[in-house]
């Protein structure tokens, strides 16, 4: 015998049982945009400010700079105390901005004067912050939030050990027998900066 069950009720049976998946992808893609908004706000009011002055950096001027900030962040971590009145939420923004200056760069090449207009400047922006929106969300649904289970002080280290992967490859000339390339590597520390903005924002 063939038990049918009605529509209505097999619609019911989904929502109920997909319910709970759903709205934490859901709300891990609201959180994610939340944050880059943050950061996008603080990249448009320094255009305004500077231009795109960070058109003259080689991107591996673009990686030290994110060391620079990622290393702060583990020393504050480790230290437990700041003499600089900013902490590390302000360090993970600056490695989502520059990440993502990294990959204008990587697209267009450096440049010996600021040769972009800020509108221009803005709309590379959010091309690639609409990249690595996509890339966490397909990375997301394979790993089952499982950055959710991940200590702050582990995205720090992720994204230090990224950047030691890309001097690596920068000191090769990209020439890489299996590894991916620089822009992948941003990509993931963009991400990982996110990820530490979603729990310093939004909690455990």
């Amino acid at each position: 015998m063939i038990f049918r069950v009605p529509l209505f009720h097999c619609s019911l049976l989904i929502t109920i049982f997909a319910h709970p998946i759903c709205m934490k992808m859901k709300d891990t893609k609201q959180q994610f945009e939340h944050v880059v908004s943050l950061c996008r706000e603080l990249f448009f009011k320094k255009l305004h400010d500077y231009g795109p002055s960070w058109r003259i950096l080689r991107p591996s001027s673009l990686t030290d700079q994110i060391y620079i900030k990622a290393n702060r962040i583990r020393s504050i971590e480790i230290k437990g105390v700041s003499l600089v009145d900013e902490g590390i939420r302000s360090e993970f923004i600056a490695i989502v901005n520059y990440g993502i200056v990294g990959l204008i760069q990587l697209e267009r090449g450096c440049s010996d004067t600021a040769d972009m207009t800020n509108d221009e400047a803005m709309m590379l922006y959010d091309k690639y912050a609409k990249v690595a929106l996509d890339l966490m969300l397909a990375k997301n649904h394979d790993y089952d939030e499982a950055w959710r289970g991940m200590r702050i002080s582990s995205y720090t280290d992720l994204i230090l050990m990224k950047i030691y992967r890309t001097k690596q490859i920068e000191s090769l000339d990209g020439n890489t027998l299996v590894s991916e390339g620089v822009d992948a590597n941003y990509m993931d520390m963009i991400n990982y900066a996110v990820f530490g903005l979603i729990k310093l924002e939004f909690g455990e």
